[in-house]
């Protein structure tokens, strides 16, 4: 039963009809209210839509706190839990923690009342008959009654009587008349049980008898008057072993530790592999031009053509057109030299020469302009997840039921029958006398640790584990995911699996079971299932393993293959399947039913995901699939991208809605002040071996609570020691936890008479003062039932004295009812016998060791000591 737990301070006041000295009357007189909600599945699913019935519950509490008016209270009687609540289970449930009896019992035993409030009045009434622990406090209360709030809120006034101020003496009435003398009475009831008798001297040991056979189980006897307390006997010669018993019955399961510290970060996964490289940018802007280069050498001349016949000189004729040259003729024989001609006008440029050869290349030309930036290259694929930290340091659980009571032991003898005496009538009533002087400061009322730990056994969630969840994936592996996601998708299964075993502490492979299916294509199925020969471990490797299908969307088919082949596999009744895809199944070719999963009492959450070219998933499919019109409707999530599904938000919603977390209960501590902690075990021999080791349990349960407070710039140091007929130092004053833990661990049991002087004696010395102004406190935190040899009251009274001189602050942790009352009372109050109110405060009694670690008991004497 999830449970929803307001913690109210609030004061009742009387209707505005009322007279001015009555409503001051009431403001002298405040109220402690707790309201405990019920907002399970079978009262959010009991209308529609679910958040109606939980609405209306959140109106009537509303509706109280508003007639009621804000003001505390420390008074032990004034407390009071209305708890709202459908009742459910009524049948085939194993209740946790000993049940609803056995927290209404001590709630009752604490003074603190419940009402039990129904959703709706046409409710079994059985099961709120049995929260509330009185008959008057439940009266057919449902949160659609009309008259419910007002009728509790009378009761909660009416149901205590403040003192008034006191007026003026009165005179003295005058005696009045003797009475007549009253009839002989009727016989007396049967006298109280005689004294116990002298214990015998001991006799021979006897030899070792066999175990006889188990009688049968006797009819439950009247409760017998409480005896006196016998003398204390001598002690008598250890006896010879017994005969080993047999093998008892297994106990019931110890409740569920504290979960662990957070493991050690794990190494960083190996760097991934590299991603494409990205295409290849445009072609930049040509560059300007470079220098000329140098002219390139001169040419080789033409061959001479042949000597023409010598012409008259006649005028200078125009240039002619150039002729074609010839082919080389072969060489004529020198003719005779002519006469010297005048020479002939410059000629005409000839035409440029053949190209030369190239030049050296020029200086390079300055740098053009950045090319366009080209499309980035796809992403890489992401590296391979880092090894799991090694385990935290987690806290023994709590021990398991003590077993059940054994045989019944002989008789023993029947004391002396006591003389019956002569009961009288009754005589007139006689007038009230005269009011006696102010009592002294009664003790402190229960603590709101206290009134914790009954709210947690009221809630079946209380210490014990929740309910074991079955998991199913359902992973799309077609072709539109692409490789890049699909490898997305196997890192999102993973996160999510890891997330549920850190954060809301799911078991997997013990009371819980995980399963994937990755679908793509007709035929394309492949399923992984944690399974009793494979590890989780092992199983998110093969989930890292899964090779993408990339084949067409059939989701339908995919959904009808898990149901046949993982989900129907599934034993817990909590059971979820989630389906990854991009809401795009071609229901054409796959005609199997979206809806294949409802009907099967499993809750479905549809996670949808944009596909590449960003359309949303396709709704309507979305909702087919994760059943909308079930019984047990599922949910839905979307996200932009396949990265986002590892994004830290989305995560912890995601596993949130799958597995919602039991309450965290605890009573945070705070010290406003620099403290020096001793803490002083029992380890005489009355104590014995296996309660000896629930103390040093007890006792790490303190330290760590102690260490790890906020305790801001001010420093808690803590030590432990233990005595029995000697006292001797375990581990010094630390502020180390892991340190003072282990020598807790490793204190050995002394096995030896108590010497409860030694044990103040040690105290003293080894809780001196620091020697300055910073004003820090000292305090003795010890085990002890007050019984001790070798004290004597006046002893005893003075190292109290020396102790409280010494400004050492006293806590005592008194286990079981073979108590000295009178020293346990003068330990606690500091040598003023009167100091009633400051002796209950440093006082804690426990039926028994075990108890020392039921609840959150170690929370309430750790708090007490803090804020003493």
């Amino acid at each position: 039963m999830e449970t929803l737990i307001g913690l109210l301070a609030l004061l009742c006041a009387l209707a505005s009809a009322q007279t001015q000295i009555q409503r001051r009357r009431f403001e002298e007189c405040p109220v402690d209210l707790f309201f405990v909600l019920d907002t399970s599945e079978s009262v959010a699913l009991r209308q529609k839509p679910p958040e109606s019935m939980i609405s209306s519950i959140k109106r009537f509490t509303n509706r109280f706190i508003d007639q009621m008016r804000d003001m505390g209270s420390h008074y032990m009687e004034n407390k009071y839990i209305v708890v709202v609540t459908d009742g459910h289970p009524l049948t085939g449930y194993k209740e946790p923690c000993g049940g609803l009896q056995d927290a209404t019992n001590e709630a009752k035993h604490h003074g603190v009342k419940i009402f039990s409030v129904a959703i709706t009045p046409d409710q079994e009434d059985t099961r709120l008959l049995l929260i509330a622990n009185n008959q008057n406090y439940r009266q057919n209360f449902s949160v659609e009654g009309r008259s419910t709030i007002e009728t509790i809120i009378s009761m909660i006034c009416c149901s205590f009587d403040c003192t008034a101020p006191d007026g003026n003496k009165g005179d003295g009435g005058d005696y009045g008349a003797k009475g007549e003398t009253g009839r002989p009475g009727m016989p007396g009831e049967k006298g109280d049980v005689g004294d116990i008798g002298r214990v015998g001297d001991p006799g021979p040991i006897g030899y070792s008898g066999m175990k006889g056979d188990r009688g049968g189980k006797g009819e439950k006897g009247y409760r017998g008057h409480k005896g006196y307390k016998g003398d204390k006997g001598q002690r008598g010669n250890d006896g010879s072993d017994g005969i080993k018993g047999e093998v008892g019955f297994p106990g019931l399961p110890g409740c569920k530790g504290s979960p662990g510290s957070d493991g050690l970060k794990g190494k960083p996964g190996p760097k991934g592999d590299p991603g494409p490289y990205g295409q290849k940018g445009d072609k930049g802007d040509p560059g300007k031009n470079g220098q000329n280069g140098r002219p390139g050498n001169y040419g080789l001349p033409g061959p001479q053509g042949e000597p023409g016949p010598p012409g008259a000189n006649g005028d200078k004729g125009e240039r002619g057109d150039d002729g074609v040259v010839g082919e080389k003729g072969e060489q004529g024989s020198r003719g005779n030299r002519g006469p010297r001609g005048e020479p002939g006008d410059a000629g005409k440029e000839g035409p440029p020469g053949y190209r030369g050869d190239e030049g050296a290349p020029g200086q390079e030309g300055p740098k053009g302009p950045r090319g366009i930036k080209g499309a980035p290259g796809d992403r890489g694929l992401i590296g391979e997840r880092g090894e799991d930290g090694i385990p935290g340091n987690g806290t023994t659980g709590c021990h398991g039921f003590q077993g059940y009571p054994g045989p019944r032991g002989d008789p023993g003898e029947p004391g002396g029958k006591g003389t019956p005496g002569s009961k009288g009538d009754d005589g007139d009533q006689g007038d009230p006398g005269d009011d006696g002087p102010p009592g002294p400061r009664g003790p402190h009322g229960t603590d709101e640790c206290e009134i914790l730990d009954i709210i947690m056994r009221l809630c079946s969630c209380g210490e014990c584990k929740c309910k074991p969840l079955d998991l199913a994936f359902i992973v799309d592996s077609s072709e539109s995911i692409g490789a890049t996601n699909f490898a997305l998708s196997k890192e999102f299964i993973v996160a999510v699996i890891d997330r549920l075993i850190k954060n809301q502490h799911v078991m997997f492979g013990k009371d819980s079971r995980v399963s994937v299916v990755q679908y793509s294509g007709e035929k394309a199925q492949e399923d992984i299932q944690l399974s009793a020969n494979m590890g989780i471990v092992e199983f998110k490797a093969k989930v890292k393993n899964m090779r993408w299908i990339a084949e067409a969307t059939y989701t339908g088919k995919a959904l009808l293959y898990a149901l046949t082949n993982t989900i129907s596999q599934m034993r817990n009744e909590n059971r979820v399947v989630i389906v990854l895809t991009d809401g795009r199944s071609n229901i054409v070719r796959d005609t199997t039913p979206l809806t294949t999963l409802c009907g099967h009492n499993i809750r479905v959450g549809g996670v949808g995901v944009k596909d590449y070219s960003g359309r949303l998933p396709n709704q309507e499919q979305i909702e087919e699939v994760m059943c909308a019109g079930d019984p047990k409707p599922g949910f839905t999530l979307v996200v932009e991208n396949f990265a986002g599904l590892l994004e830290d938000s989305f995560l912890h919603n995601l596993t949130s809605t799958i597995y919602k977390k039991c309450p965290d209960y605890n009573c945070p501590i705070t010290f406003t002040q620099s403290t020096d902690i001793l803490m002083m075990m029992d380890s005489s021999a009355k104590v014995g071996q296996k309660n000896y080791e629930t103390s040093k349990t007890f006792a790490k349960m303190l330290a760590k609570r102690f260490l790890t407070a906020d305790h801001g710039a001010f420093r808690i140091r803590v030590g432990l020691g233990q005595y029995s007929e000697n006292a001797r130092m375990e581990q010094g004053l630390t502020r180390n936890l892991t340190l003072l833990s282990h020598r807790i661990e490793e204190a050995a049991y002394q096995n030896d008479g108590t010497n409860l002087l030694e044990a103040l004696d040690f105290a003293i010395k080894n809780l001196p003062g620091r020697g300055d102004a910073s004003g820090s406190k000292r305090k003795l935190v010890l085990f002890s039932d007050g019984r001790s040899q070798k004290v004597t009251k006046a002893q005893l009274e003075s190292r109290v004295s020396q102790m409280a001189a010494a400004g050492i602050e006293v806590f005592v942790i008194a286990v079981g009812s073979q108590v000295n009352e009178d020293n346990i009372y003068t330990l606690v109050r500091k040598g003023q016998p009167d100091n009633v109110s400051y002796g209950w405060s440093h006082l804690f009694r426990v039926a028994d060791y075990p108890s020392l670690l039921r609840g959150v008991y170690y929370q309430s004497v750790s708090r007490k000591v803090s804020l003493s």
